[in-house]
């Protein structure tokens, strides 16, 4: 971890600000990423053939991926288990050097500047933790401000704000080891996020979390991206985090770049239907037809409905019930994300 000045953190932001003015703060071109291993066939001795084989198996884990994010957008990298997500976001960090390809990010070339690179980024993986694990939370805070460091006054200033947004108070001088995944997790966002970096990469930051500790952390990813204007890509299998913090999102499956753009966008470009769902006192509810929509179910108080968005509309079919039956209520339901985004892999897998 490279040892950056807290005084320093205004010009960061400044200057990775000023770098997006003529281009993206980050920056993503022919993106790919191969891994190679020996090709063994299957028998006796494998291990030891392993050895001396010549033959290699090359596996493409990213291929020609291409996307731009610009300074304090909120972006959702989306993509199945083994779609190169984690692949790229290393790659991002630094961590990994590409086959081929450009990566910049605030003007940097993240592997062949890992110190420059550092002091602009954090990073919270789900499954990894970068506290101390027999220390008690505080101290790995006050390990990374004398890492950074820090000024006294800017740390207590950080944490307080920190503390209070994620409620770290009862546990903040708990062993990490005898914490929750929850609240383990709580502290590794405040460990990123201490030094003010102007990025903030997540990896499934909310994996395996009980709803209060989900809340917490949305909390805080919107508020640091709102108030601070971090830069936040989040890389999630849950839909409800990207629903709730993102407007834009980048999709890849099999290594390569199925969508970038607006999350709206996606919706409408795929979505082909829509619901309504009505409830009934006076009538039984299975009595309820419309020319505009088909039943898909029903029963003596409530019925849904489902129509095609290309032949008609939502106010259509909503006029047409409510004339002709007594509603007590009605209510039009959005298209799911999850069914979104699935139905965009099966029409590219399809296309392949």
């Amino acid at each position: 971890m490279a040892e950056v000045s807290t005084s320093e953190t205004p010009q960061l932001l400044r200057a990775a600000k000023s770098t997006v003015s003529a281009q993206p703060l980050i920056e993503v071109c022919e993106l790919t990423k191969e891994f190679s291993r020996p090709d063994v066939r299957p028998g006796r001795f494998i291990g030891t053939r392993s050895l001396f084989t010549r033959a290699r198996k090359i596996t493409r884990a990213v291929d020609r991926v291409s996307f731009q994010i610009d300074a304090g957008e909120l972006v959702g990298f989306l993509g199945p288990n083994g779609a190169g997500k984690s692949t790229t976001i290393k790659m991002l960090t630094g961590i990994l050097v590409p086959t081929s390809g450009i990566v910049t990010v605030a003007g940097r070339t993240p592997w062949r500047d890992r110190r420059g690179n550092a002091r602009t980024i954090g990073a919270v993986f789900g499954q990894r933790s970068q506290l101390w694990y027999d220390l008690p939370l505080r101290n790995s805070f006050e390990i990374i401000r004398d890492l950074y460091a820090m000024r006294p006054e800017i740390y207590r200033r950080r944490l307080g704000e920190f503390s209070e947004l994620l409620d770290l108070d009862d546990f903040i001088d708990t062993p990490v080891r005898s914490l929750s995944l929850g609240q383990r997790m709580r502290g590794d966002l405040v460990a990123a996020m201490l030094y003010a970096p102007p990025i903030l990469y997540l990896d499934e930051p909310t994996v395996g979390l009980d709803v209060v500790a989900k809340g917490k952390i949305r909390e805080f990813v919107a508020e640091i991206n709102a108030d601070q204007g971090t830069t936040i890509v989040l890389t999630t299998h849950d839909m409800d985090d990207v629903e709730r913090l993102c407007r834009r999102v980048v999709i890849i499956d099999h290594g390569r770049l199925l969508y970038e753009g607006e999350l709206e966008t996606l919706k409408a470009q795929y979505v082909t239907h829509r619901e309504v769902v009505v409830h009934c006192t006076d009538v039984d509810a299975t009595t309820i037809t419309s020319p505009h929509a088909e039943v898909i179910s029903a029963d003596t108080v409530k019925a849904r409905l489902r129509f095609a968005l290309t032949a008609t509309a939502a106010p259509k079919v909503i006029h047409d019930l409510t004339s002709r039956y007594p509603i007590t209520d009605l209510s039009v339901l959005e298209p799911d994300l999850e069914d979104v985004i699935r139905h965009l892999y099966t029409e590219r897998s399809r296309s392949t």
